[in-house]
Order: C-alpha cells, then structure tokens, then sequence
C-alpha cells in the first residue's frame, strides 16, 4: 500500500479545499465525526469549532481525537491522525487569532468574500484547536501510481490467503 511521502503529505494539507473530518466520542459513548474547515500550520491542524459545537464539548471532555483529511478522486490521498487536541484559543479570545481565522476561511472561500464571511460572523465566538502531528499517530494512503505495483491498493494484511492479490504480493502470479 503506497504511503505518502513527508513532502506529499505536507502539499496534500497545504492544498485548499480539502475537508477534516473530526472524530470524538459523545458524552453518551457514541462516536461523532464532523466535517470543517482545517489548516496545516508548522506541523499542527488548526481547526475551529463555534461555541455550541459538540465536538468541542467532546474534546473539553477527552482530548483524544481521530482526524481524516481526504480527497474524492484519483489517487484518492489521505491523512488520518490519532491524537490528543489542545485548546489554543479558547472562546472569546477570537480577536487574538483572527488573522488564523482568515487563513483558514481563505482555504475554503474566494478570497474577495473572505473579509465579507468574517465580519459576518465575526459575533459567534469560536475556539482554535490544535493537533500536532509530531505527538499523533499519523498514517497515510494513495493509490498506486503509473510504476507502482498494482497489489499495493491494500496493505498485504487485507488479502486472503490463497487469492489472486495474495498470490500476486507474493509474485506467484
């Protein structure tokens, strides 16, 4: 199974439009996943939930967070990370990260409605949080290109025994 290599994984974060999708655990056990906005800064995701997010309630609660950045086409790339979220900001603070605000939405928005989108929403208090790669488990996938071995679609522990993939991993084929 083809991994990403620390300079694809770092383009791939650093390309606009990509969502995270934020996995925490309800107060009740059950699991919760979010799609938002994220951005890659010096080795962290930053993300921002507003003040009524239950994901950030979760995270108040147990810091411990799954995160998927992803994409819907060929080479189908993707980044998981498991790993504890840090409060950065909490709410109220936003005018001391604003300018990360704007970096973020920037990501997601044309940049001539950016400033627009912001100061719309500027009165819903929201909180920075943060994951950083070098404490998190970090994994990572894509397809395989032109010159790669077909058999690496999946990781080898994923082919039953005595199948054509299996065979073929093993250059029986």
């Amino acid at each position: 199974m083809p991994k990403m290599s620390a300079d694809e994984v770092t383009r791939f974060l650093d390309e606009p439009g990509h969502l995270l999708r934020i996995g925490t655990v309800d107060d009740d056990g059950m699991p919760r996943v979010t799609p938002t906005w994220f951005l890659h800064d010096e080795g962290r995701i930053l993300f921002t939930p507003r003040s009524a997010s239950v994901f950030l309630a979760n995270v108040r609660r147990d810091p411990r967070v799954g995160l998927v950045i992803d994409e819907s086409a060929l080479p189908y790339r993707k980044v998981s990370i498991a790993g504890p979220a840090e409060i950065v900001h909490d709410l109220g603070d936003d005018d001391v990260w604003r300018h990360t605000y704007r970096s973020i939405t920037g990501r997601y928005i044309d940049p001539d409605a950016t400033e627009a989108y912001i100061q719309a929403t500027i009165d819903q208090p929201r909180a920075l949080l943060a994951v950083e790669l070098a404490a998190a488990r970090v994994t990572t996938w894509r397809m395989p290109v032109e010159g790669e071995d077909g058999t690496g679609i999946w990781a080898r522990r994923y082919y039953g025994d005595d199948t054509k993939m299996a065979r073929r991993a093993a250059g029986d084929a």
